[in-house]
């Protein structure tokens, strides 16, 4: 009996450590740094989940595999051919006939969301160690 005890407590101070570990771990804002849509991004992107565009696009490739990731569509397009596809909608995209100031505001979010930085990123490396440095933006 006296060893059972023994093992029941090791184990629950493992546990103990296990959740206080993760506890800090996962609650801790350290690692996102600080991450600021202007208002009008902050319009685009509830334009964005309102119509569920996640359904079918990406950024940093997480969301839908039905249409592009749209993570730097902002540097590939120019502003025009963006509210163009918006419009009118590309292959199997819908046409949402957004209205000026919706666009605008999809158009400001994807702008943000390019300078957050690249996607695929074909700059990155694999160090000697096994690390992979990413160039970021």
């Amino acid at each position: 009996m006296e060893k059972f005890k023994k093992y029941f407590f090791v184990l629950l101070l493992m546990i103990s450590v296990f959740l206080f570990y993760n506890f800090i771990l996962y609650t801790s804002k350290d690692d996102y740094g600080t991450i600021h849509l202007s208002e009008k991004a902050l319009q685009g992107e509830t334009i964005w989940l309102k119509n569920n565009c996640n359904s079918c696009h990406q950024f940093y490739g997480l969301g839908g595999y039905l249409g592009p990731d749209l993570t730097n569509i902002y540097s590939k397009r120019d502003e025009a051919n963006i509210k163009a596809m918006l419009n009118s909608g590309v292959n199997s995209m819908p046409k949402f006939n957004f209205k000026e100031n919706d666009k605008e505001a999809l158009i400001q979010f994807f702008k943000e969301v390019d300078q957050t930085g690249y996607y695929p990123n074909q700059e990155a490396g694999i160090e000697y160690n096994g690390w992979v440095e990413i160039k970021n933006k």
